[in-house]
């Protein structure tokens, strides 16, 4: 397979290492955020050692045949080892065994990559092979048990990884549960890396060529388990981030609609740059909007909401969208027309205390301030007015 493909894999793996250094040199002595960043670096180093350029580069430059190849194994066997301590982390539990247990692994892959070296300087693999390594050696002493050392050692951590992900999925809901799954599809994908490997190394032991699944399927299979695996690790990090930059978008219409321009800069104090405080920005739109919505108490017609909402539920929309037009257009009117005979100073419709109180109401609520239903309410509003008048 083409070097580009393995350097564009270890390209991506990388960038996303780097949206992470920020956090990294915040928190410091995070474990768990150390292990996440370990799996990244070590996921886009395999993937550049492996590239047939690398391997070839890396063997001159050592003056040893084919030392790319315990460079390479030793490198995966850590990330595999990285893989599994970061699940150990998250799950969390008494710290003194989640340490117990995290220096366990380490140690015994620690062990493992001691002894690929080791069988690669009693072996014998003078014929540089950039590509088929782990089948032209199969069968060779000493080398054919550092391949088959190195795959094993893999496949534990895939199958181990795997199985504690799938246990723990079942127990948790949201980002992390959705973070889980990619997880599970991702380290069923590194099993069958490794389960592909050793079914061409054993082709070799019996006789039988199946390189290709080794040199061309394998590799592809190995990108798409880094790609899902590196989704997975980030996804409970930057996924609440997503959904609140999401949620605070959404707030715009009912924003725009009840504060000021001129006063809307005390609701943005924050740059855009400053990732970490999104929550902070959402905030204070909703506090923005509840101001606004308090300012308008004495202008709010109930009457309004009940006609909006009589209107959408004959349109067929659901009764939770009926009801959040019906908020709408009260609100809307208030703010843009005036509403007639209104109600006593510094009431507020009781209507909109659920609305104010949960953010999914809000949201709702700001994205049907564009209804078309809406926009006739104001309209009628403003007739009414000036009629008034």
């Amino acid at each position: 397979m083409d070097s580009l493909f393995y350097y564009l894999t270890a390209l991506i793996l990388w960038t996303g290492l780097a949206l992470k250094v920020p956090a990294l040199r915040r928190h410091r002595h995070d474990h768990a955020l150390r292990a996440l960043c370990a799996v990244v670096l070590l996921a886009g180093i395999s993937f550049t050692l492996s590239a047939p350029a690398s391997v070839t580069t890396v063997n001159r430059l050592a003056g040893v045949p084919n030392i790319a190849a315990p460079l390479v194994y030793a490198n995966v066997t850590a990330f595999s080892a990285a893989c599994l301590i970061v699940i150990i982390y998250w799950r969390g539990g008494d710290p003194d065994r989640v340490g117990r247990i995290v220096r366990s692994w380490m140690i015994a892959y620690a062990t493992v990559i001691a002894c690929l070296w080791v069988l690669f300087a009693l072996g014998d693999a003078p014929v540089e092979r950039r590509v088929d390594l782990d089948t032209y050696y199969a069968n060779t002493p000493y080398i054919g048990e550092m391949i088959t050392l190195y795959l094993l050692a893999h496949l534990v951590a895939a199958i181990t990884t795997t199985t504690l992900c799938w246990r723990w999925s079942r127990q948790v809901t949201g980002w992390t549960h959705k973070a889980l799954v990619l997880l599970v599809l991702g380290w069923l994908c590194n099993a069958v890396f490794g389960v592909v490997k050793l079914a061409a190394v054993m082709g070799r032991w019996t006789g039988h060529h199946w390189d290709s699944l080794s040199s061309g399927f394998a590799p592809g299979v190995a990108a798409i388990a880094a790609a899902l695996v590196t989704a997975g690790y980030a996804l409970p990090l930057i996924g609440p981030r997503i959904e609140t930059i999401i949620l605070y978008t959404r707030l715009g219409p009912l924003f725009r609609l009840l504060v000021d321009p001129a006063d809307r800069q005390q609701w943005v104090p924050l740059a855009w740059r400053s990732i970490g405080n999104t929550h902070l920005r959402l905030v204070h739109r909703q506090t923005g909007i509840r101001d606004g919505i308090t300012r308008l108490g004495p202008h709010l017609d109930d009457r309004v909401r009940e006609d909006a909402c009589k209107r959408a539920l004959s349109s067929g929309v659901s009764l939770p969208q009926a009801q959040a037009i019906g908020t709408a257009a009260m609100v809307a009117v208030a703010a843009r027309a005036g509403a007639p005979d209104p109600p006593a100073p510094g009431c507020v419709p009781a209507a909109l205390d659920a609305d104010l109180a949960d953010l999914t109401n809000l949201v709702r609520v700001s994205q049907a301030v564009r209804a078309p239903i809406v926009a006739d309410a104001v309209r009628a509003g403003r007739k009414s007015q000036s009629q008034q008048q």
